[in-house]
């Protein structure tokens, strides 16, 4: 890591979210709440679509996914943040801090990519009705998780190797509440402008491929909806995709934000506060969203809550439903 006479740096210190006394305890107990109602409901959903064989589908199998993703990317930050809060000295070792940074990468690629196969998934759905269930089989569903699982893990490779041949020698005082590419960047002493090339290549290319993707998507959906003659058909059509749409822009408009905008309008403390947005609100947003506004998973949620009450008042319990036999290997 250290070249010459630069002494290799052992660990980092994290400014945190702020560094107002008075509001150590407050946002503590703020992020707190956060953190476990996101891990409830993503969780909660997770254990949801695998019980009730209604939501065995492909839509609910992606969807139990992008929870596992969000669960997993909001613990790789969250309680470092909330142990900064009551720590006097918010260290991290320069291992941790790579582990987090390749962690947080390999997540938030992989949420880019879900996003993508859900709006592609939704676009079968809607435009190739009858032959949605034959497109979207049990392994093709598997091929596009898997697919990107892996490239999100080639991405945390590259990005993670870049960082690692860089030296910080001047100072170790991170402005930020967890590894983040812009503030390392910003605190190496050695040249940063292959990392920098990376990250612009590699992340407007998951950009423009998933935002394409999207986008190509809907506006199939939308030409196929205006066909339908039905007012009732249309409304339904566009029902299925306000979740998805409504997750995409936040998620979306937020690292365009984050890591697309002039390099004159940059700001650590304005990237920390977007920071907190995108890695602590919107892995407890996706689920509500997709809990609110879906009347399959309302409906799932209220059958999982009569079952339950029903076997506590008898021993044999009831049956919530059938089984779609296609899908069923991909909840189990």
């Amino acid at each position: 890591m250290a070249g010459g006479n630069c002494t290799a740096v052992t660990e980092f210190i994290l400014t945190g979210v702020t560094d107002r006394p008075e509001l150590q305890v407050p946002l503590f107990v703020v992020f707190l709440v956060i953190y476990v109602i996101t891990l409830v409901w993503n969780l909660g959903m997770m254990v949801l679509i695998r019980i009730d064989p209604r939501l065995h589908t492909p839509m609910y199998f992606f969807l139990k996914n992008l929870s596992l993703v969000d669960a997993c990317y909001s613990t790789v930050t969250t309680p470092k943040m909330l142990m900064s809060f009551l720590a006097e000295r918010k260290a991290i070792s320069y291992t941790a801090c790579i582990i987090q940074y390749f962690s947080f990468i390999l997540f938030v690629i992989s949420e880019c990519l879900l996003l993508a196969v859900m709006a592609y998934d939704r676009y079968v759905a809607i435009c190739n009705p009858l032959l949605y269930m034959v497109i979207m089989s049990p392994k093709h569903c598997l091929r596009l998780v898997a697919g990107s699982y892996l490239w999100a893990f080639l991405n945390s490779v590259i990005h993670t190797s870049g960082l690692l041949r860089l030296s910080y020698c001047n100072s170790n005082i991170l402005n930020h509440f967890f590894c983040d590419i812009n503030p390392l960047l910003k605190l190496a002493s050695s040249g940063t402008s292959i990392n920098q090339l990376l990250v612009f290549l590699f992340g407007s290319l998951i950009e423009v491929i998933s935002i394409v993707t999207i986008l190509i998507s809907y506006i199939l959906i939308i030409v196929t909806v205006l066909q339908i003659h039905s007012t009732e058909g249309r409304r339904k059509a566009f029902y299925t995709c306000t979740s998805h749409l409504t997750a995409v822009s936040t998620f979306h408009g937020t690292i365009l934000f984050m890591y697309f905008r002039p390099s004159t309008s940059y700001s650590l403390d304005t990237d920390k506060m977007a920071s907190v947005f995108y890695t602590v609100v919107i892995p407890m947003l996706n689920p509500l969203i997709y809990s609110l506004r879906n009347k399959d998973v309302k409906d799932a949620l209220r059958r999982a809550i009569e079952t339950k009450l029903r076997a506590h008042f008898s021993p044999k319990g009831v049956r919530i439903g059938q089984p779609n036999p296609s899908m069923a290997s991909l909840h189990t």
